[in-house]
């Protein structure tokens, strides 16, 4: 099941949400593979510092973050990708790398790319490397309220 803070906050927010079961998968174009749903609909995760602080970088599995251009469009003095040890803490409620893209749950900002906003429904990690949940990015967008910049490339 989907962690409790999650599915409680889409219950609470009327969000219509389906679970996809699949294979244990680690990566996100494993998990993408193991669920059938093309890269460009899986939310992944990034976990960043931006000045010092932890933040969340949102964008399809099959794209890769332009570092340089998510530093400039932050306005960020310095901004770097966080360490597994950095984060692992911030997340008691998920397996280590599969947190939900709901960083407001976990009281930091959250960036989604403009390549992510283009899909009308996103599935993205429930908590766990088995789990998955499919909403609108509309209600995503909704509820999370992430800066929407442009920060990938087709990876």
């Amino acid at each position: 099941m989907p962690t409790d803070k999650l599915r409680e906050y889409l219950d609470s927010n009327n969000v219509k949400y389906t679970i996809i079961e699949h294979d244990p998968a680690f990566t996100a174009q494993e998990v993408a593979a193991a669920a059938h749903i093309p890269g460009k609909q899986l939310a992944k995760a990034v976990m960043i510092k931006i000045d010092g602080e932890m933040a969340m970088a949102i964008l399809p599995a099959s794209y890769r973050v332009n570092f340089d251009r998510l530093q400039e469009q932050t306005g960020a003095k310095e901004l770097e990708l966080a360490t597994e040890k950095e984060f692992k803490g911030l997340f008691p409620d998920c397996d280590v790398g599969a947190m939900p893209p709901f960083g407001n749950l976990y009281s930091m900002k959250v960036f989604a790319a403009e390549s992510l906003a283009e899909q009308i429904d996103i599935a993205f990690c429930a908590g766990s490397h088995t789990e998955l949940i499919r909403i609108s990015f509309e209600d995503f967008q909704r509820l999370v309220e992430p800066k929407i910049l442009e920060f990938t490339y087709a990876g």
